[in-house]
């Protein structure tokens, strides 16, 4: 690639492509290309100049023959990168703008005024039939009001007036339909699905491979609890799925084989063979989009409440018009008044706040699905929390794998890796880590692998029935024993530690002793969610009643409950919910779902279960819980930002409709005046919350 450097500082490069033009795919492709480089920190490209500016880290020698050496042709991009990146959308608006107003303003000058006046006609036909429509249905809104004004004008032969007022609703309309989409995009783009591994089956067996090497016509394997990566029909197996993510709806359908399934969606119990039919991903990112732009159950109730009174206000905009009317007798004054309606802003700068709030909070790596889980956080003042890679840090290590039979150390844990491996827990996690580092290979040595939520893993090895999990699981429910040479060991197993226990036919042939720290952030974490507004901080785990009061009292909760189970960590939070408290509850775990599902906004770490991060509300980083504090500083300033949204447009509009019914603007400065300040509005709306100080 040929370029010159425009401007340089240390750890930052201007450059400018040299090229006749850079297409947006070209941008893209460079862009993408730039971003995946290890030494490359943050990478902007400029279509329209062929510009770049490149902040990087180490060697700039390295980055200077990184950049000669590039070739957009030697370069294969997703196609859903290019697709979907926005470029497109921000350039086909732009020019439909300069055209309209060079229409506009070319018109005036170089049309003779007959013709003008005639393709005023003509053009003012659609806002009277929307006015028409309205007044057929029974409806008194913003169209009727357009149509009122333009008609009204037409009639004086007032074409000028006309004019202006059909250019500014049609600049007003255009802005609007382009920061819409630009906030929806956004949005979807942060929410699109990021698979990384999935289980590829072939010769019946099934192999861990990255999910980019999979081809339409491949099958792979989802097991319970798993997020189906691809839309494909199912080949094998039975299964209910849960399909929130693009219906709406919680209740999972069943699925068998021949029936289609969907990108994103997860198996909640079952296991199911899916034959891949798309491999893109655009599908899933079309389905957000029309869920976030069609479903009125995610908007929040600031959202629903402005534009019910955004559709009130419309009486009273027509009842002021003919009230100055009838004082005045002065149609200018009249259509001074007309030209204003509140509804634009509010319909228009409420979503887009929550919109961009929702785009921000996926900057520092938060997963919203709806405005009205956002509202929830605001509002909330009772936060329950899992402990184990929740408050623990989530990624625990195992730290001794102590035998209890005739099996080495080195094959319990093989055994336990080949189980774990299928079910992403941060506990099944590090059991497959510490196999991986002891290099033992484990192939697929056992039948089917049946999962009891919250207790353990169950599955037949050589005929032999072999279950991992919890000590009520192993010892009470699968009435497995120790034999009596190992029970001193077995009763002084190190109390430091969390036990995972494995056995085969009903006898006991290891311990695993896995380390599960403290998160070092979780205390202060703790503290700042009070500064926030949270007034009631709970903790509920599985384990003993030991190790959570050891937990409870480090990070220093108000409550906490030891030894629950899934139902009765739901069971809290309805309850807590019936005394009139708004309930975040944060996990990772699938035996967390009902908890997640039963909350106000259900909070999932990010590497925890893939069915907790499906029914969960809201997604966090799992680097940093402080991440909790930066979404609820979000939510607040969100809220700060609608209620003086709401008050700044009714002030303003109130200001101009007042100066109009005085005759001190007439209605075409009106109408500018009026567009101007919700289009002003609107994209301070799309402005950052936290970086720009809550404006």
């Amino acid at each position: 690639m040929k370029y010159i450097i425009k401007h340089e500082i240390r750890g930052r490069l201007r450059i400018h492509v040299i090229q006749k033009k850079m297409t947006c795919a070209e941008a893209d492709t460079l862009l993408w290309y730039l971003d995946r480089q290890k030494n490359i920190t943050d990478v902007k490209v400029y279509e329209r100049t062929a510009d770049a500016v490149i902040c990087y880290s180490g060697d700039r020698t390295a980055l200077i023959r990184l950049l000669r050496s590039f070739r957009y042709e030697n370069v294969t991009v997703p196609e859903t990168v290019v697709r979907n990146s926005g470029r497109t959308l921000n350039t086909a608006y732009k020019e439909k703008l300069i055209a309209k107003i060079l229409l506009h303003y070319g018109g005036r000058l170089l049309m003779p005024s007959p013709l003008r006046a005639g393709v005023v006609v003509f053009r003012s036909l659609k806002y009277l039939a929307a006015g028409l429509c309205c007044i057929r249905k029974g409806k008194i809104e913003v169209p009727l009001l357009d149509a009122a004004a333009i008609g009204v004008s037409v009639i004086r032969k007032d074409f000028n007036t006309a004019g202006s007022v059909m250019f500014l609703l049609g600049v007003g309309e255009l802005l609007e339909e382009w920061t819409h989409k630009k906030s929806v995009g956004d949005l979807a783009r942060s929410m699109s699905l990021n698979i990384k591994k999935v289980w590829l089956k072939r010769d019946g067996q099934e192999i861990l491979v990255k999910a980019d090497q999979i081809r339409k016509g491949d099958v792979v394997t989802v097991h319970m609890g798993n997020v189906i990566p691809f839309d494909g029909e199912v080949y094998g197996g039975e299964g209910m799925v849960n399909q929130v993510s693009l219906t709406g709806e919680a209740m999972p359908v069943r699925r068998v084989q021949g029936q289609s399934v969907y990108a994103g969606t997860v198996v909640e119990e079952g296991e199911l063979d899916v034959l891949v039919k798309a491999v893109s991903g655009s599908t899933r990112f079309e389905k957000i989009v029309a869920m976030i732009e069609d479903s009125e159950k995610l908007k929040s109730s600031m959202e629903s409440r402005a534009e019910h009174l955004a559709d009130r206000l419309v009486p009273y905009t027509l009842f002021g018009t003919a009230g100055v009317w009838f004082l005045t007798r002065n149609v200018t004054k009249a259509l001074s008044v007309l030209m204003v309606d509140f509804s634009c802003a509010l319909k228009l700068a409420m979503p887009l706040t929550v919109l961009s709030a929702i785009r921000e909070a996926g900057g520092y790596g938060i997963t919203v699905k709806g405005g009205k889980f956002l509202e929830a956080i605001a509002e909330a003042d009772t936060v329950v929390f899992d402990k184990t890679g929740t408050l623990t840090k989530a990624k625990p290590t195992v730290k001794a794998v102590l035998p209890f039979g005739d099996y080495p150390e080195e094959e319990c844990l093989r055994i336990a890796a080949c189980l774990e491996e299928h079910f992403p827990h941060s506990m099944a996690k590090a059991v497959v880590d510490a196999a991986k580092k002891r290099q033992l290979a484990h192939e697929e040595m056992h039948s089917k692998v049946e999962y009891i939520v919250a207790h353990g893993i169950s599955s037949y090895i050589d005929g032999k029935k072999v279950v991992i999990g919890s000590r009520h699981f192993v010892f009470e429910d699968e009435s497995c024993a120790v034999r009596p040479e190992y029970q001193e060991r077995f009763e002084t197993l190190p109390e430091e530690y969390s036990h995972l226990y494995l056995a085969v036919e009903q006898e006991l042939i290891a311990v695993i002793c896995i380390e599960d720290p403290l998160r070092k952030e979780a205390a202060d974490m703790i503290r700042a969610l009070r500064a926030e507004g949270i007034k009631k901080t709970v903790m509920m785990t599985g384990d003993s009643e030991k190790t959570a009061a050891s937990v409870a009292r480090q990070v220093g909760v108000d409550e906490y409950y030891a030894e629950v189970l899934p139902e009765e960590k739901a069971g809290f939070v309805e309850r807590e919910k019936a005394l009139g408290h708004k309930v975040i509850m944060i996990g990772d775990g699938i035996n967390d779902s009902p908890a997640l599902s039963a909350a106000d906004a259900g909070i999932a770490i990010s590497d925890g279960a893939e069915i907790a991060r499906e029914i969960a509300d809201i997604t966090i980083a799992a680097e940093d819980l402080g991440e909790l504090v930066t979404l609820k500083r979000l939510t607040n300033g969100m809220m700060k930002r609608i209620r003086k949204n709401y008050h700044q447009i009714i002030g303003i509009n109130a200001g101009l409709i007042l100066l109009g019914g005085v005759g001190m603007i007439r209605p075409t400065s009106s109408a500018l005046l009026h567009n101007t300040s919700t289009l002003l509005i609107s994209l301070r709306s799309m402005r950052n919350l936290l970086t720009d100080g809550n404006k």
